[in-house]
């Protein structure tokens, strides 16, 4: 069975619609679907609640879908990136439902292999508790979290074959096998394709019985969400010189030959 859509516009047309439940791949800005989250913004729907584990960058990622307004909630772990998302939410235009880390994870983990919901002690006493079911095992207290199914994932992987088969590249294996469990569809944007088989099943992270769609794209930006660069200390060569000039005056005193730590530059009549 070939998955393989010419675009990602065609992949998301007759499936995305106004009002949708979307999960989107990715942490930080490694490995999301940059293609696909281009083609939501080209498809002008609107309303969506959105479960990804950060809200991108103010000009990137799902920042471009929070300029444009097409979100209306966020469910996230992770938002401190994002001066439009802080802006929308303190002026009470955006929804956010903050979910600890491993929760979101094993949410759409639990949604993806048909698990209603579980239990966790993970926020057992603080807001994230509120208004949810509390039961007691072996003397704990544990809180009761609904598993995710959204309508639609978008999932980056680094390979795939036509069949959906998918490999991931490193870090971004991170949300984004959870993500495309989780989804009632699962369109894929990939920068390798392959023919089916060439993937040995050892190598395959995720079967392709998840994925239905498939986006070519072998370009991606792959931005750097932060960057430090540390520069080497500057060599004062004033100090440099004395401290050599120190070395080999103890070492004449002592009638010993060392090789000097740093050339030094003789001067005629010096």
């Amino acid at each position: 069975m070939n998955k393989v859509f010419p675009s990602a516009a065609d992949a998301l047309r007759g499936v995305v619609a106004d009002g949708q439940l979307m999960a989107v791949g990715g942490f930080g800005l490694c490995g999301i679907p940059e293609a696909l989250i281009d083609a939501l913004r080209d498809s002008g729907v609107k309303n969506l609640t959105v479960i990804s584990n950060n809200a991108g960058v103010d000009g990137f990622g799902l920042g471009k879908l929070l300029e444009t307004r097409q979100i209306k909630k966020m469910v996230s772990s992770y938002v401190g990136e994002n001066k439009e998302f802080e802006r929308q939410y303190l002026a009470g235009e955006l929804e956010l439902e903050f979910t600890p880390q491993g929760t979101l994870a094993e949410k759409l983990r639990a949604g993806g292999a048909g698990i209603p919901a579980f239990f966790t002690k993970t926020g057992v006493g603080t807001i994230v508790a509120d208004g949810k079911e509390l039961r007691e095992f072996d003397g704990e207290t544990y809180v009761m979290e609904r598993a995710l199914v959204p309508d639609v994932s978008l999932v980056k992987a680094h390979r795939a074959d036509r069949s959906g088969n998918l490999q991931f590249r490193l870090t971004a294996r991170n949300f984004n096998p959870a993500v495309a469990m989780a989804g009632k569809l699962c369109i894929v944007e990939v920068e390798e394709i392959v023919e089916t088989g060439a993937i040995a099943p050892d190598d395959v992270h995720l079967p392709g019985i998840y994925v239905h769609r498939i986006v070519h794209n072998p370009t991606p930006e792959k931005r750097i969400e932060k960057r430090t660069v540390s520069a080497a200390a500057p060599v004062d060569a004033a100090a440099a010189k004395v401290e050599a000039q120190a070395v080999i005056a103890q070492a004449a005193a002592t009638s010993e030959a060392p090789v000097p730590a740093v050339p030094v530059n003789h001067k005629s009549g010096a």
